[in-house]
């Protein structure tokens, strides 16, 4: 599969889904546009989506780079949650200067998630257990364990009044949250740095030797196990960094925009990034700018309920991306068999 973003597949998405609006007695064009000034229509409407489409990056990347070695990683909801929570309480229980808190938050909460990664990936190398069905458990055992235990007991906020409940965790400190670029919006330094990971990732897929042991590990284990890589060992890798971005994404939700961890993470974006990551060709680049495009998606999508339009609209539109790209695939596929099997009818004739 080529790791590239299909932006034809997107628009043809795009245009699919409000097409059908009229059918819904809503104004097609209206919609647009409305979608357009809350994605891109002003300062504060960009730094929303950039925002968005930061998290939305680190959470694709964490599907894509395993799935390089030919591990298929769904798990990125928890260790986003893993992430998120390392994050609100480092960022609540030291008291250091800024750029050494905000440095030691950030590395924290990709510790966090790049530690649940790898008991996933440890689960598949050690003891055969599938990483789909392992990351699919581990997602579930890590919202209950922050969200029903720790977000309500140890690290749940405290009130003067005890009467009085707070919702979610303490506030983090000033000095542990994201700077903000630029005035007037929550456009903050995460951004960048969720753009500079994809960027380093890239480089280092294509341009180290490590890179092109994870591809060759994709492309063949045996061969590659003949040629003396050590498989097992580049798929944790992979499971482990891959696990790390995502819990990197967690820390951007909580140091730059909630300011805490939420009584619940309601938006999916561990789910998401798995299909940004196969709309983006499973490649660091084609991912980010997947999320970009859909960052915006769902930026615009919040003006939409203006109009009546239901808040899952930009959902629909991912959903018949994916599905242009899976449909793509098995056309490919289907071509890739019938070919050889024209080819041995002419040989015979």
């Amino acid at each position: 599969m080529q790791r590239t973003f299909r932006p034809a597949l997107a628009v043809a998405a795009v245009v699919l889904a409000f097409a059908a609006l009229p059918f819904f007695g809503k104004n097609p064009l209206d919609a647009f546009e409305a979608m357009l000034r809350g994605g891109v229509g002003s300062p504060t409407a960009i730094g929303e989506s950039l925002v968005k489409a930061a998290i939305l990056t680190l959470t694709a990347l964490a599907v894509a780079l395993p799935f390089t070695t030919g591990l298929f990683n769904i798990g990125g909801q928890g260790q986003l949650l893993w992430g998120a929570i390392a994050a609100a309480f480092l960022g609540r229980a030291l008291q250091l200067p800024a750029p050494l808190e905000l440095t030691v938050c950030l590395l924290g909460s990709a510790l966090a998630g790049g530690l649940w990664g790898l008991l996933a990936g440890w689960l598949k190398t050690a003891r055969g257990v599938h990483e789909v069905i392992s990351t699919i458990l581990l997602n579930w055992i890590a919202m209950h364990l922050i969200e029903n235990g720790l977000v309500v007991g140890p690290l749940a906020a405290k009130s003067a009044d005890a009467s009085v409940s707070l919702p979610g965790t303490a506030e983090i400190h000033p000095m542990a949250q994201l700077p903000i670029l630029l005035s007037g919006t929550r456009l903050h330094l995460g951004v960048p740095l969720a753009f500079l990971v994809a960027i380093a990732l890239a480089w280092a897929m294509t341009r180290t030797t490590w890179g092109f042991e994870l591809r060759a590990v994709g492309a063949s284990p045996e061969a590659s196990r003949s040629s003396g890589i050590d498989v097992s060992k580049r798929q944790l890798q992979a499971m482990a960094i891959g696990a790390a971005c995502a819990g990197l994404g967690g820390a951007l939700l909580v140091l730059g925009t909630e300011g805490r961890y939420p009584p619940h993470v309601s938006s999916p974006y561990g789910f998401d990034g798995i299909a940004l990551a196969f709309i983006g060709g499973n490649g660091p680049m084609g991912s980010a700018i997947a999320a970009l495009f859909f960052g915006a998606i769902r930026a615009g999508g919040t003006r939409l309920q203006l109009l009546g339009v239901h808040r899952d609209f930009p959902e629909v539109i991912q959903g018949l991306a994916l599905l242009f790209v899976a449909g793509r695939a098995l056309l490919a596929w289907a071509a890739s068999k019938i070919r050889p099997a024209r080819a041995v009818e002419v040989h015979r004739a």
